[in-house]
């Protein structure tokens, strides 16, 4: 069993696909007339996978019923914030970096949904697993 993407819904699609393009992501692919509305489905370049699907159906979203925020990983962070300062993008404050070298910091989308951005530190693996709480020991095994 594995997650397969996170659909968010958008107010204004053209708005929200440059938003998303200018971050890094890609459109594969879009079907105009599902049940819930325009689907658009995107990935970024590293990704084999889509792992977002944009949900426009004409209704303002409703950030009540939203998700928090979701995780980007970048490779680097004075990189990414300047190809996005490009397209306007800026971040919602000054960045924060762990004593390991991990850097965050969020940006916000055309709905006001926050996404994190995060550069691991040199050596660290492509995502959170068990090992970054070694005090824990494996729960699951």
């Amino acid at each position: 069993m594995r997650t397969l993407h996170v659909g968010l819904r958008v107010t204004d699609l053209g708005r929200s696909l440059a938003f998303y393009t200018a971050v890094g992501y890609e459109v594969v692919g879009s079907v105009p007339e599902a049940p819930i509305g325009h689907l658009t489905m995107i990935k970024l370049p590293d990704d084999e996978f889509v792992t977002v699907e944009l949900v426009h159906d004409g209704n303002p979203v409703d950030r009540g019923t939203d998700v928090s925020h979701f995780v980007v990983q970048v490779e680097s962070m004075a990189d990414t914030l300047d190809r996005l300062a490009g397209h306007g993008i800026e971040p919602d404050a000054p960045g924060q970096e762990t004593d390991d070298g991990m850097k965050t910091t969020f940006i916000t989308d055309p709905d006001g949904r926050r996404i994190e951005l995060v550069q691991w530190p040199a050596g660290h693996t492509d995502g959170i697993t068990a090992a970054d709480w070694p005090e824990k020991g494996n729960e699951n095994g």
